[in-house]
């Protein structure tokens, strides 16, 4: 499917890409070699969507479906310790995440369809994202109307997976990944002297309430047969031995697989909040500061993703899990709320540093696995004779 040069053009840029890692919405280098191999393998190029967001658009004379693939862009806030001869030349940032791969493949995937255009019909979309990493980039390249003009009809994209056997790739269908809620809560009381409790309102009292009582929700608002989490990662008030504070802050992530239950989750958070507010006069305020929905991948569209796999790769080891991978978030979801697809994964090797971590390293062998899958989609959406 690929030459051997092909292959290692894509892991020299891959490398490259590696050295100089830029934090969301910063990929400004990034965005430039992915347009400069873009216009070179002859595609039509958006560039600024979302800032630094790029897609590459491959159309054919004869009519046809419109589908996408998606790579991320942005690296990680995070000293790199593997030692390695193209490790990160910035000290602080570092692809630790392997979307340095993800572009990679996206682009080796790019080199096969500008060269076999004659034999595709429709659109293809090839998005590369920004700010994947806490910044939503997806949620902004929707809103920008990415995935409009033309209307594309069904999306896919993949993340690499330490854990599993180098190459495998995996698909689950329903829930995938987990959706993310982060909330900034503030509990207001009236400060006063730690021996004359009663003239006060403990603001460290609620909201230590507050936090045994959102395992409630957990253990007895959503339903035994669904997953979801809730930590509370932060609680600060206070700076005296003796007097209790005016206010109390803590920030809360919820965690959750579905719709359904992070309704039953983030839906209800401020409800507990309020009831316990109410209870001892105090005020509150709530503030989402981050938000993922759960990512949820349609059977069907799971499916194709391993048949056409099969059909490109026949050999190649394929599996369907019946379990969620991780509860870890995703914002390839914002693109799924739009339209159809699918988020597959790639095994990264059995043995390697897990995600964000300092010695993590995407896996090189899987480029040409990961581009595959996109060559397969191509084949069984566009393909002309494939459908």
């Amino acid at each position: 499917m690929f030459t051997q040069e092909e292959i290692q053009y894509a892991i020299h840029l891959r490398h490259d890409i590696h050295q100089h890692p830029e934090l969301k919405y910063e990929e400004n280098r990034t965005s430039k070699l992915v347009e400069k191999e873009l216009r070179m393998l002859g595609f039509q190029v958006q560039t600024g969507i979302a800032g630094t967001g790029v897609v590459g658009l491959l159309q054919s004379d004869i009519p046809g479906p419109c589908i996408a693939f998606r790579a991320d862009m942005d690296a990680l806030p995070i000293l790199e310790k593997t030692g390695l001869e193209y490790a990160s030349q910035h000290d602080g940032k570092m692809h630790a995440c392997g979307h340095d791969g993800h572009t990679a493949t996206l682009l080796l995937a790019a080199r096969w369809l500008a060269n076999h255009r004659a034999e595709l019909k429709g659109t293809i979309k090839l998005i590369f994202q920004p700010a994947e990493e806490g910044g939503n980039g997806a949620e902004k390249m929707v809103k920008e109307g990415v995935l409009d003009n033309p209307r594309v009809e069904a999306i896919f994209g993949y993340h690499n997976r330490p854990g599993f056997p180098a190459k495998l790739v995996f698909v689950k269908p329903n829930s995938a990944m987990g959706g993310n809620d982060t909330f900034d809560v503030t509990i207001k009381g009236k400060a006063g002297h730690s021996a004359m409790p009663s003239l006060a309102i403990d603001p460290i009292y609620v909201a230590a309430n507050i936090v045994q009582q959102t395992q409630g929700l957990v253990g007895r608002s959503k339903s035994p047969l669904k997953h979801g989490v809730i930590t509370v990662s932060q609680f600060h008030a206070g700076s005296a031995d003796n007097i209790i504070p005016e206010q109390a802050n803590i920030v809360i992530n919820i965690r959750s697989d579905s719709p359904e239950s992070r309704e039953q989750l983030a839906g209800r958070l401020e409800n507990l909040i309020k009831g316990n507010c109410l209870a001892f006069g105090a005020e509150y305020s709530m503030v989402a500061k981050h938000s993922v929905p759960p990512l949820c991948n349609p059977p069907a569209y799971a499916d194709v993703v391993l048949e056409a796999t099969k059909k490109v790769m026949p050999d190649h080891p394929l599996q369907r899990l019946d379990y969620m991978p991780t509860m870890g978030a995703e914002d390839f979801a914002f693109y799924l709320e739009q339209v159809p697809g699918c988020f597959f994964f790639v095994g990264n090797g059995e043995d390697c540093a897990y995600l964000h971590n300092e010695k993590y390293n995407f896996n090189d062998e899987i480029l040409s696995t990961a581009a595959g899958v996109f060559v397969g989609l191509a084949k069984h959406y566009c393909g002309i004779s494939e459908r």
